[in-house]
């Protein structure tokens, strides 16, 4: 595990050793703002995504060695609060912190921070399924052992 970096660039990753906070550095595009030139609310959401893709990708997984082993995590549900607005070409860290375990379902805690202040942030239930019957199943083992939660 890296300890407290910085992040200094788009899709650098750190992990904070003490905490387990996962940190993904994100670029604010064109295409992610609105006509008011802020980003667009549900881009937020985008971000978050992209960190939790990554939390899992630093810990050996990723979204398609999963799907192959008959696995598949979807969003269950989501609760955000939006604080401050981001702008075009912000450099944004999004943070991915896996929290509470319950049976399907691992709760992730996130936020998506400039410069150290807040902008968004949110809880998000994410549901293991079955990739072929889309029903719950329990986490794997070896999965849980390496996702360290």
């Amino acid at each position: 595990m890296m300890s407290s970096l910085q992040t200094s660039s788009p899709g650098e990753e750190t992990l904070t050793e003490q905490t387990g906070d996962f940190h993904h550095a994100v670029r604010v595009y064109i295409e992610d703002t609105d006509a008011g030139g802020i980003v667009y609310y549900v881009n937020y959401l985008r971000f978050m995504e992209r960190a939790r893709s990554e939390w899992l990708r630093a810990r050996g997984y990723s979204q398609q060695t999963l799907l192959e082993r008959g696995i598949q995590l979807v969003v269950h549900s989501v609760a955000s609060r939006y604080h401050r607005p981001a702008r075009l070409d912000d450099l944004l860290q999004v943070t991915a912190t896996a929290g509470e375990l319950r049976g399907a379902r691992l709760v992730f805690h996130q936020q998506v921070m400039k410069d150290g202040v807040m902008l968004s942030d949110a809880e998000v239930v994410i549901a293991c399924v079955d990739a072929s019957t889309l029903r719950p199943r329990r986490w794997p083992v070896e999965l849980l052992n390496a996702l360290e939660v």
